[in-house]
């Protein structure tokens, strides 16, 4: 769905939220907002890690960007002690010295999601 501005890309399994949302500036530039879980939920933390990261290559690869446009990340887990897998796993998908500023919060999520990612990126 798109207007002037801003496009949409609704979530497949919550039509009243989006996976993905841009906003373009007036004068050109603007941000992709994008959320991702893993599409694999059997798996520990560091394959939905690895897993909602490539969800997200998918959303930045369909607008033109690359890892290097993400200025931030929330990352929200179900066990903040899973913090060293998850740096682990994102370590080998950031490329050095191009890191976001990134929080890493705790929070009850829907059985066997373990991660969820949410991105901000420059156009």
């Amino acid at each position: 769905m798109s207007t002037n501005d801003i496009t949409r890309v609704p979530n497949p399994r919550v039509p009243a939220k989006s996976s993905v949302a841009i906003y373009r500036l007036p004068g050109g530039g603007g941000f992709l907002w994008g959320v991702a879980t893993s599409p694999d939920r059997t798996q520990d933390i560091r394959v939905q890690t690895l897993g909602a990261l490539g969800v997200i290559d998918g959303y930045l690869k369909d607008a033109g960007l690359d890892r290097t446009r993400i200025v931030k990340a929330e990352i929200v887990v179900t066990d903040h002690d899973n913090k060293p897998a998850f740096d682990e796993a994102w370590a080998t998908w950031m490329p050095a010295n191009q890191g976001p500023v990134r929080s890493f919060v705790q929070s009850v999520m829907p059985e066997g999601d373990l991660i969820e990612i949410i991105v901000t990126a420059a156009l």
